[in-house]
């Protein structure tokens, strides 16, 4: 990695001899800087356009009230809402999906808190290279340009009966007992989003017209991911970007966000925003659903902008199969073998890919394919 001039925001760790040195992002100071360091400064051809609005993207609505009740019209049009909007992009909203407004509105709370800590106390659950869970501070670990503006804590929750408290247990282990209220919080909201993507699951085998049963007993047993995202706010937002445009390469993503916006959807070869709306919460399908749907439902490129006033915070439950478990296309969905897009895998082995060789800004699963190849020639 290149010698960086010191400064109190970015500064070079003194690692063990043989391992890389890792820059550091301290948003409580960056955030008012008028000069940005130069491994944010996106490229011009990347960097979003704040002078002019963007169009809305219109995300449609779907009661789910109606199709957790079984009422045929009901069900009848929130599968025909869904299934245009994943062909189409992938993404949608729902209201009326039964999660206590309440937890939300502690969720979000408890999120306030932490990433209002100083940068010392946060990383005490510092992510270590090559793993999904813990905090980071923007992507400094992993890559040395077009970082992003941001900062995240990210741990798993399960559906194993070994792991009936497993987020809690998660805060309890790495940040102490002072934390016990946040991990419960945690594993309340994750509990709450994993009975909320079994629903959804039904609903997408419904209007891929498999029936409601496939998808969600695919799900039951799950090993997803829940992320809690800041974007402190930054005096060039037109340099950088809180999160480069990407496809999320889990099934599912439920995603909660303040009402800051920034949120942004790539569609018909120009960018379009998300309007946010605390009553509901915006779904989009991953690269691991789109193959289980043997590309009917889109994985679309997505990403994020920050401010120079506000901070933006949300909430990410990323949905994904047990790890053992290969994602396959129902029979229903594929009339003969010539006909597959994408080979079989497991989410263990995309996961591993993901964490180790993974870049936003590439073809995820041309990468991964040949990421397969290399592995099987070593054998």
């Amino acid at each position: 990695m290149p010698t960086l001039l010191p400064s109190p925001s970015l500064s070079i760790n003194k690692e063990p001899k043989g391992v890389q040195n890792s820059l550091i992002f301290d948003a409580s100071f960056l955030q008012n800087e008028t000069s940005i360091p130069q491994q944010f400064v996106w490229p011009e051809e990347e960097k979003p356009r704040l002078e002019t609005p963007l169009p809305q993207l219109y995300v449609p609505p779907v009661d789910l009230k109606g199709f957790f009740t079984g009422e045929p019209a009901a069900v009848s049009h929130a599968a025909q809402v869904v299934d245009s909007a994943c062909r189409k992009h992938g993404f949608f909203q729902v209201i009326n999906h039964g999660v206590d407004s309440r937890l939300i509105k502690e969720a979000h709370k408890i999120m306030d808190l932490f990433f209002g800590m100083p940068l010392c106390e946060k990383q005490r659950a510092q992510r270590k290279v090559g793993e999904y869970c813990g905090y980071a501070s923007s992507f400094t670990g992993r890559f040395s340009s077009k970082l992003p503006w941001k900062e995240t804590l990210s741990f798993r929750y399960s559906t194993d009966p070994q792991c009936t408290n497993l987020v809690q247990d998660y805060f309890l282990n790495v940040m102490g007992e002072d934390f016990s209220h946040f991990g419960r919080v945690c594993q309340e909201y994750c509990e709450a989003m994993s009975k909320l993507s079994l629903g959804i699951m039904e609903l997408l085998g419904v209007s891929l017209g498999i029936g409601r049963s496939h998808f969600r007993d695919f799900y039951e047993e799950h090993d997803s991911i829940m992320r809690l995202n800041y974007y402190p706010p930054c005096q060039k937002p037109d340099q950088t970007l809180g999160t480069g445009p990407h496809c999320d390469p889990t099934s599912l993503t439920i995603l909660h966000q303040d009402n800051i916006g920034g949120l942004e959807v790539f569609v018909d070869e120009k960018w379009h925003s998300i309007a946010p709306c605390s009553e509901a919460f915006v779904i989009n399908i991953g690269d691991t659903f789109m193959a289980l749907s043997n590309g009917l439902y889109k994985s679309c490129l997505h990403r994020a902008v920050v401010n120079n006033h506000t901070p933006r915070k949300s909430l990410a439950f990323f949905l994904s199969p047990k790890m053992n478990k290969v994602v396959c296309p129902p029979k229903a969905l594929v009339e003969d073998m010539n006909q597959r897009i994408y080979p079989d895998f497991t989410w263990a082995r995309f996961l591993e890919f993901t964490q180790k060789h993974y870049r936003a800004d590439m073809d995820t699963f041309e990468a991964f394919a040949k990421w397969i190849q290399m592995q099987n020639d070593r054998k």
